[in-house]
């Protein structure tokens, strides 16, 4: 026997041809075939009397072949053949579509698998995959489903998965053996058998438990090792008196609040640990910027300097304005640092900050420039975290003199334990509490017909002194859609609508000036419908604004349609959420229906994992973070539970995975994280 390391094209029915199609999936070697896992399976296993059949089904039937088979070539010279079959309980008709010889014999019992439909009063199936009775190759088996490329058939690479699992007692054990004992996990060549070629649903589950702990325990272990990591300790920032800042807010910190401000305060003041590096993570509106604010003025109140990065130049803007509000009276001075301001004033700032001039600057990527510099920066906040990737982070870190206490803050609400293993270089704190007198926004998912009754109703909230968002998933109209594209539909709005009541325009390919000029003129209530893409998606705090429509929302995940809600309901008038979509779609209206019956942040994320996976829930691959293959975030938070305590007693134990027992772990770990 071979070595799994060979490469695939020994295996029998490959060669040189098929490898290079099987290079596209990035299967180079026969290990590497045994971990290109189904996507999915078919249930082939249970067989179904004929008489219980209906039309829409794919399913498994034992059958006797009732007669000859019969052919004819339709006038464009389609060759189809016709069978009649029939079990103990009733009979129906097989089609086949250019197969010349068919291998059934009259009188044989054979297994059939296909998609049962209606001809008439007839029930056929249409090119079933059979074999005879039995045999359990095609049907009578739980049938793997894998991902493809043109050239390649599903049956040839079962064929040689099949071939390949011969290798799979020769594959090394990636987990220790303690770990397989104690939570009650399949030995790895066993679980390759089952994975791809599982007698039972139940073995399939075993097996599929199996390599999503592995992944998910390598994911752990990961971020395990980069918290053990830190060691350098930071700027020792002593607790001052907070009462002159809370003195000066409008109103009393919510519980969740002072919690998290307390955890941020004790972090920063233990000289005997690492510096802080704590995640903010709360729902729309829980108040996570006033928590931000509490640390920096307890680090400026010692002397030293913070920078808040934020991802677009709108929140970085609002952010400044808001922040320079607060901290005026107190005394300290907040700065604003982007590519849109006029490069006199740019240079102005970036000589007031190098010259300790400015207490905290406000920015967005232009505060990683190398000519930024900083008098003594002690405190590094970063604003919605899950759209600045690890090294971003850590470049605007570096420009402190000493290691800076760094501040994550996240509106993107994703359960405790998957945000533990996903930011596991952070430590956490959760504002779980929305501040009082918020009124929950009343969110409604009406068909097209009601499109004028919703910008009617648009309409009298902004006559009635309000104002109100309307976003698009588009810039420009593009052929072959329906989509709405802001450009165009605000256009139409204005002639249809709203032809005498301000309305403006907002986009990310706009200039930063006329973007900040558009945000203004609706913060300053000149503009009273604002027509948007997502721009407005994070940040953006107009409370006058208590109504939001938003076209072709199948388009958009739970969570985002939940943010995008976050921009109204932030003052005491009553607000709305109207999500407009033509789909009829069944999963699209079950998606709707989530968002409209729940406001909590969390709950809707938790869906919005359950029925998009991970992928889209993240958007683009948060830096620094490797796939999964198997594990599915939304469902198995219970084994990410367990998983996240295996690796962290093993990283407790031998935190350099130093042990012999561990060498392989050390070097999976390398592989996946792309460490040198």
């Amino acid at each position: 026997m071979g070595n799994p390391e060979q490469k695939v094209r020994y295996l029998k029915g490959v060669g040189e041809s098929r490898e290079r199609l099987l290079a596209k999936l990035g299967i180079f070697t026969v290990a590497d075939l045994l971990n290109h896992f189904p996507r999915r399976y078919e249930d082939r296993s249970v067989f179904f009397p004929i008489a219980m059949l209906h039309p829409g089904q794919s399913v498994s039937i034992r059958a006797r072949v009732c007669g000859p088979v019969s052919a004819h070539r339709t006038p464009g010279g389609r060759l189809i053949s016709q069978v009649a079959v029939s079990d103990d309980t009733a009979s129906m008709l097989l089609y086949f579509f250019n197969v010349p010889y068919l291998k059934l014999s009259e009188g044989g019992s054979y297994d059939f698998f296909g998609r049962c439909e209606q001809y008439g009063t007839y029930l056929c199936m249409a090119n079933p995959v059979y074999e005879p009775a039995g045999a359990t190759k095609k049907a009578g088996r739980i049938w793997p489903i894998y991902d493809l490329t043109a050239g390649l058939s599903n049956t040839g690479l079962v064929r040689w998965i099949d071939e390949a699992l011969c290798y799979a007692d020769m594959m090394p054990e990636t987990l220790p053996d303690d770990i397989l004992t104690r939570w009650n996990l399949l030995p790895i060549a066993q679980a390759y058998r089952k994975i791809h070629n599982p007698e039972t649903t139940q073995e399939l589950e075993q097996a599929r438990r199996r390599f999503a702990f592995e992944e998910l325990f390598y994911l752990s272990l990961g971020f395990a090792g980069i918290r053990n990591g830190r060691s350098e300790p930071g700027a020792c920032i002593p607790v001052p008196d907070m009462q002159p800042f809370y003195h000066t807010l409008p109103f009393s910190p919510t519980g969740a609040q002072t919690r998290a401000i307390d955890e941020i305060l004790k972090d920063m003041a233990n000289p005997a640990t690492p510096a802080m590096r704590r995640m903010v993570q709360g729902d729309v509106g829980s108040g996570k910027t006033l928590v931000a604010a509490a640390a920096v003025y307890a680090v400026v109140r010692s002397g030293f300097q913070a920078a808040m990065m934020a991802p677009t130049e709108i929140l970085a803007s609002q952010h400044y304005h808001d922040l320079s509000a607060l901290f005026s009276p107190l005394g300290i001075r907040v700065g604003l640092l982007s590519a849109g301001i006029p490069a006199a004033q740019r240079r102005k700032t970036i000589e007031q900050l190098a010259a300790g001039k400015i207490d905290l600057i406000v920015g967005t990527h232009a505060l990683l420039s190398e000519n930024t510099k900083f008098h003594a920066l002690r405190l590094v906040i970063t604003d919605e975290q899950h759209r600045f990737g690890v090294r971003q982070r850590t470049l605007l870190h570096q420009k402190a003199d000493m290691l800076a206490h760094m501040l994550v803050m996240s509106a993107t609400p994703i359960p405790r334990t998957l945000a533990m293993v996903l930011y596991g270089d952070l430590d956490l704190s959760v504002i779980d509490e929305l501040p009082p007198g918020r009124i929950p926004v009343d969110t409604r998912a009406p068909g097209e017909d009601k499109r004028d009754a919703v910008y009617g109703f648009l309409r009298k909230q902004v006559l009635a002194g309000r104002q109100g968002y309307v976003v698009c998933p588009m810039i420009e109209d593009e052929d072959h859609t329906n989509l709405k594209a802001v450009e165009s539909f605000s256009n139409e709005l204005r002639e249809k609508y709203f032809f005498d009541i301000p309305t403006g325009l907002l986009h990310g390919r706009m200039a930063a000036r006329d973007k900040d000029a558009v945000m203004q003129r609706f913060v300053n209530g000149e503009i009273k419908v604002l027509v948007s893409t997502t721009v407005i998606e994070v940040g953006v705090n107009v409370p006058n604004a208590n109504m939001i429509v938003i076209e072709n929302a199948e388009r958009f995940g739970l969570s985002q349609l939940h943010q995008l809600r976050g921009r109204v309901g932030r003052s005491t008038y009553r607000s709305y959420c109207v999500l407009l979509s033509a789909s009829q779609s069944e999963s699209t209206r079950e998606r709707l229906k989530v968002i409209c019956s729940s406001n909590d942040g969390f709950a809707i994320a938790r869906e919005d994992l359950r029925m998009r996976g991970p992928g889209e829930f993240f958007g683009e691959r948060q830096s620094g973070i490797p796939g999964l293959k198997i594990a599915d975030l939304g469902a198995d938070m219970q084994l990410l539970s367990e998983a996240d305590a295996a690796a962290k007693a093993v990283a407790s134990a031998d935190p350099l995975l130093s042990q012999p027992e561990h060498q392989f772990l050390q070097k999976k770990l390398k592989t996946m994280f792309e460490i040198s």
